[in-house]
């Protein structure tokens, strides 16, 4: 089964929790703290593995979930670190933020890896707040929160030459002459429904990858047959083999209707070396047709038009070595291997304060969302330090502003809940 779209979820492991905890030994007093510090969550890691070559395995499973890091101990023992969790990825799959739509990567080389969602570090045990004046600090760190992504992938099949043309006009024919993939072939439109790739072999050192696309028609690029679901796979290839019917009413139209659609789709497949062949030249009423169909080929700028027949394996080779020629000077297709996204500066202090329908404040930003998230509350050290971040931050200083009193509900984010006291 060929698919080429899939949409998943993924999510790092959350840092291990800082522990808290003092020293306990015979004869030596006040040992001091020892709570050691968390471990770091699992990365999810897109990898190229070269023997994929559809997204199928995204059908079955849509969630990828990376491990958490492991608490830490006691004798500052740091929690074990998770393992990163590798996601299995076929050569020619694009990334996109499934929220945003923005192109994240784009992997093809074999191994080639991409890192997601990064894990959490671990937070923070109470040998890290000791100082001076607090030697038996009650005070620890939460591990760093987990990221969470929706993805859409896409893939483009990677190959040296793909073949276009109308429904019927041979291409799958065409593809199994020339190499060992075994297509669907049959005598009516749309026998091809998904893509296929082969390898030619023309000698002992060279070799050629085609991909041979479903038939394209009038309105492909707007959805209109099965053209939109795969003309994505021609902008991968360097050259093009555009097949015209040999029984076809009017090869020319065709022609000009394919190069319309890819031009509309993309306006770089237009700039492609293309190699023009007419097929089913084995058949009497189309060497008739051939003189003419070639004159006027000619004069509406396409250069050497050749006449094959994939039936009858006649003609292939030199198109074969052609392709070939054109290749050496052919520009490789365009591959962002990981494309930067650049927003407006966001400053992480930021914070808004709403008021809710029971009457409460909640308080939503960024850093304040987080440090509640890596808070200790059953610590009153823990609570006292969150206490001095919202003071800091200003939403204290916000809150009082819109009239907050004792015995109010305070909601950070949407998973704390806390009461309001001077």
């Amino acid at each position: 089964m060929f698919i080429d779209e899939a949409a998943i979820l993924v999510r790092s492991g959350k840092g291990g929790d800082g522990f808290v905890h003092f020293h306990r030994e015979k004869y030596v007093n006040r040992g001091g703290p020892d709570g050691g510090d968390g471990g770091r969550g699992g990365d999810v890691i897109l990898q190229v593995v070269p023997t994929l070559n559809t997204l199928v395995n995204f059908r079955y499973q849509r969630k990828f979930i990376a491990e958490d890091g492991k608490k830490g101990g006691i004798n500052d023992m740091t929690g074990r670190s998770a393992e990163d969790l590798i996601v299995p990825v076929p050569p020619g799959t694009v990334i996109y933020d499934g929220i945003t739509g923005e192109l994240i990567g784009d992997l093809t080389e074999a191994g080639q890896r991409l890192v997601v969602c990064k894990g959490g570090r671990g937070g923070r045990g109470n040998p890290h707040f000791a100082s001076s004046r607090n030697q038996a600090p009650r005070t620890a760190e939460k591990g760093y929160p987990s990221e969470e992504r929706n993805l859409r992938l896409e893939l483009k099949l990677i190959a040296d030459v793909g073949l276009v043309g109308v429904p019927n006009a041979g291409k799958s024919s065409f593809l199994a002459a020339v190499t060992n993939a075994r297509p669907k072939i049959a005598n009516y439109p749309f026998t091809t429904i998904e893509p296929n790739l082969g390898v030619a072999e023309l000698n002992m050192e060279t070799t050629l990858v085609l991909a041979d696309i479903p038939g394209l028609i009038e309105g492909a690029h707007e959805g209109v047959g099965l053209g939109d679901a795969f003309l994505r796979h021609i902008q991968r290839t360097r050259v093009l083999i555009h097949l015209l019917d040999g029984l076809s009413e009017d090869p020319l139209v065709d022609y000009a209707q394919i190069n319309s659609e890819l031009a509309l789709f993309d306006p770089e497949l237009s700039k492609k070396p293309v190699i023009v062949a007419l097929n089913k030249i084995d058949l009497p009423e189309v060497q008739e047709r051939w003189p003419a169909i070639k004159k006027q080929l000619l004069a509406h700028g396409v250069t050497d038009p050749v006449a094959v027949s994939a039936m009858a394996r006649t003609g292939l080779d030199p198109i074969l070595w052609k392709c070939v020629e054109l290749l050496q000077t052919a520009p490789d297709p365009v591959v962002v291997r990981e494309l930067p996204v650049y927003r407006p500066a966001e400053d992480p202090r930021a914070f808004v304060v709403t008021r809710t329908d029971d009457g409460g404040y909640k308080v939503s930003g960024t850093a304040i969302e987080r440090a509640a998230k890596m808070t200790y509350w059953e610590f009153e050290g823990s609570v006292r330090r969150f206490q001095k971040l919202i003071e800091t931050l200003g939403v204290e200083d916000r809150l009082r502003e819109m009239g907050i009193e004792n015995g109010d509900t305070v909601y950070i984010g949407d998973e704390h809940e806390l009461e309001w006291q001077d």
